[in-house]
């Protein structure tokens, strides 16, 4: 749950709050948890006073829709406390923390943990050479005794060879049942060296430091973790939660533009199947984000991570409502198998998935037509496909993958479609007659992504 300035989406400081620059490791900001509605029953009420003509900001300032907009001061390194979002599940529960210069307090943060002094640090060719050794001396300085598994970049580092490559690596070095690995990289890593931990002497624990925009907001986030195979996405894998997980903004300075757009893929999902007011804020302040503001990163960030904890707090292993997190998925995750998982981004597939979603949804959920427009225009002043071009042959080939999905059961593939912005549905059955002429590319402004076979 959201301890912080959670219902707000501008960065102005809240009563009390110190945002002077701090020399050392910013402070941790926490509210009490008979808080954590408050951002729903700001709205709810907003709403009902509006509709009887009265003044809300004069009565209740906190509650007027100023949260549409971010505040663009310019951010300045340690000037903003870390945000915590709780993920609340018992014994199991474990908190998200949001800010700058976290990586460095690794170690102190592990300390607290009641871990074993061995340690892995998982990550791959990209990220080592940028973080490793910072996180690597964190931990050392609070006594661990960290070694590295480095693994190749890429979605195709996501294969039971490179776990078992992983399994070797953690047996030479002796790692025990009190050991943990670090998973320090994107979503590829962080779903790898999850699987690796939930899996190696029947599980040890694991924490993750995702360093690209996607991880933050989603992979890293809920515990699901896991391998492809060449049958397709994430079919080997379980449900393991991590003792913590660090978004340290800074990371994500390194990283590629291509690579930061495919995260706003994940970014806007949000927006789409929950909270209108979040999709109303980026079609307002995109720019913003795409300039990678720190304190516009991390309400956002903030914002997404306090979605999927309270989806994952009533359903942790994706029985029912945490299936609206598949949004889209059903047709990306194909769109990745069919190209081999080189061609697109995993947002970049996403995108041209929820945009897919967002049209089936129009033909079968209600969702107008004027808001389908505004999903796709999203999508692109992100910089993100939204057509696809597959020739007569690719397109069985992408109805076989999508039968492969793990959301399929009976034998049909169960979507995930909007009735309107902020309000999704799981468990929609839709006609193949309708998934084909979805399939089929529109007259898109821009040429749409073919796919190489």
């Amino acid at each position: 749950m959201w301890r912080g300035q959670k219902h707000n989406f501008s960065a102005d400081p809240g009563p009390g709050q110190n945002l002077k620059a701090e020399t050392r490791r910013p402070k941790e900001v926490r509210t009490p948890k008979s808080e954590s509605r408050q951002p729903q029953l700001n709205w709810v009420l907003f709403g009902l006073l509006s509709a009887f003509g009265l003044r809300v900001s004069a009565l209740w300032p906190s509650a007027a829709p100023t949260a549409q907009t971010f505040d663009t001061s310019p951010p300045t390194r340690h000037s903003s406390p870390v945000r915590i979002v709780n993920v609340p599940l018992g014994p199991r529960s474990y908190d998200i923390k949001i800010g700058t210069g976290l990586l460095g307090g690794l170690g102190k943060e592990c300390a607290q943990l009641n871990l074993g002094k061995r340690c892995a640090i998982v990550s791959d060719t990209n990220v080592v050479p940028h973080f490793a050794s910072v996180a690597s001396e964190a931990l050392t300085r609070a006594g661990f005794e960290p070694v590295r598994v480095i693994v190749p970049a890429g979605e195709t580092a996501k294969s039971l060879k490179t776990v078992a490559g992983c399994y070797d690596q953690l047996a030479a070095h002796r790692l025990e049942r009190k050991s943990f690995i670090v998973a320090l990289g994107g979503g590829v890593v962080g779903d790898l060296a999850g699987f690796v931990a939930a899996t190696y002497l029947r599980g040890i624990a694991f924490v993750q430091i995702p360093t690209t925009l996607l991880a933050q907001v989603d992979s890293s986030v809920g515990g699901k973790v896991g391998v492809n195979l060449k049958a397709g996405k994430n079919l080997v894998g379980a449900f393991y939660q991590p003792r913590l997980v660090l978004c340290d903004l800074d990371t994500l300075r390194t990283l590629p533009e291509r690579e930061y757009r495919s995260g706003l893929s994940e970014v806007i999902k949000y927006g789409i199947i929950y909270d209108a007011a979040l999709f109303r804020a980026l079609e307002r302040s995109l720019p913003d984000l795409i300039e990678r503001q720190n304190k516009n990163l991390a309400i956002v960030i903030g914002r997404c991570c306090e979605i999927k904890a309270e989806i994952v707090r009533q359903d942790e292993t994706e029985n029912g409502l945490r299936a609206l997190l598949n949004f889209g998925h059903s047709i990306g995750h194909a769109l990745e198998a069919i190209s081999h998982y080189g061609k697109f981004l995993h947002g970049e597939a996403i995108s041209i998935g929820q945009l897919a979603a967002a049209r089936l949804s129009s033909r079968l959920t209600g969702l107008p037509s004027r808001e389908v427009e505004r999903i796709a225009l999203l999508f692109q002043r992100a910089g993100l496909p939204t057509e696809l071009n597959l020739n007569a042959s690719q397109r069985p080939k992408l109805l076989a993958a999508m039968q492969l999905d793990k959301k399929v059961a009976g034998g049909e593939i169960k979507f995930v479609l909007a009735r309107r912005i902020g309000k999704a549905e799981f468990g929609h059955f839709v006609p193949l007659a309708v998934l084909e002429q979805i399939l089929r590319p529109a007259q898109p402004s821009t040429a749409p992504a073919a796919v190489d076979e």
